[in-house]
């Protein structure tokens, strides 16, 4: 594993070198969207909804509407004199019995690796944490945003478990949960009985996803059938330079060829004379009809000459 972020751990007057490491991966398999017909990828343009345009990325600004339907722009600079959070302190606020943190505050999972020095202060505080059935509520900054986290014990490791803030968090506004619902005794006990016939130990690995499993046996079963197809390489990126460049020497080479012509040095098969004394350059405005007429000329010429 790869650690996204590293640091301490501080409480009290104890600091445990740490690394982060993310607990969790998505196992989802990933399409891309193709052409049908010869399996290119698709590929979207970012276009202004106003006029249609190509918009570069570097014209794009972070924008924000308000109820009022006033549009608010952000700058790079805006963004840049924003206070952000770059400490590498995992500061604990205080700590808190297990049972009173509601798993819907629970947003990311990280493990937390002791620095080869910290091996003892790093099992002092996880100890601490299973004897007394608490979690320690923290403060961190990850990604320049500070935000709250607890402290928790997974087995042997100490999870650094990032949360909602609480406004973040949506009250369930049904009416129909308000109404008063009549349950019989016999129905509550009968439904009690149910539970406790399903009862068990929850062990995650008794689950699967049946979803994803049937996905690669479709995979694999269009692979055998002879359904897969060599992915189809993409034209290398047209380099923009060459292209300007490409384009510039035919003009250069347009305007010597209209140059001599225009000066009488060329050949009348169409080549220019053997060892031609450098051509006086042609005036702008009236000699660039002449030289573009007299450039068809000994091309024309060109294909109506005999072989020697």
């Amino acid at each position: 594993m790869r650690a996204m972020w590293s640091g301490a751990v501080s409480f009290g007057l104890v600091s445990v070198p740490v690394k982060a490491y993310a607990a969790t991966t998505n196992h989802d398999i990933r399409f891309h969207q193709v052409h049908s017909s010869d399996g290119g990828r698709i590929k979207y343009k970012r276009t202004c909804s106003l006029d249609g345009q190509e918009v570069e990325y570097a014209d794009i600004v972070k924008g924000y509407e308000t109820e009022e339907g006033e549009l608010i722009t952000l700058t790079e600079e805006d963004l840049d004199s924003l206070p952000t959070a770059t400490g590498h302190e995992i500061d604990v606020v205080e700590f808190v019995p297990a049972d009173q943190i509601d798993p819907l505050l629970f947003d990311k999972s990280y493990y937390l690796e002791p620095d080869a020095k910290a091996a003892k202060p790093y099992a002092l505080l996880r100890e601490a944490l299973v004897q007394t059935d608490r979690m320690a509520v923290v403060k961190v900054a990850l990604r320049q945003r500070e935000t709250m986290a607890l402290l928790r014990v997974r087995d042997k490791a100490i999870v650094l478990q990032t949360m909602l803030w609480p406004d973040e968090v949506r009250e369930p506004d049904f009416e129909i949960l308000d109404a008063d619902v009549d349950l019989r005794p016999q129905e509550q006990k009968m439904a009690a009985s149910l539970v406790e016939s399903l009862g068990a130990d929850f062990d995650a690995s008794d689950f699967h996803d049946e979803y994803r499993d049937a996905v690669v046996a479709l995979i694999e079963r269009k692979k055998t059938t002879g359904d897969a197809r060599p992915a189809p390489v993409a034209p290398a990126p047209v380099d923009d330079a060459g292209d300007s460049m490409t384009d510039l020497l035919t003009v250069l080479q347009r305007s010597v060829e209209a140059a001599k012509a225009a000066s009488g040095r060329a050949e009348p098969g169409g080549a220019a004379a053997e060892e031609p004394a450098p051509a006086k350059p042609a005036r702008r405005a009236s000699t660039k009809k002449k030289a573009a007429d007299e450039d068809e000329k000994p091309a024309a010429r060109k294909r109506t000459r005999k072989p020697a």
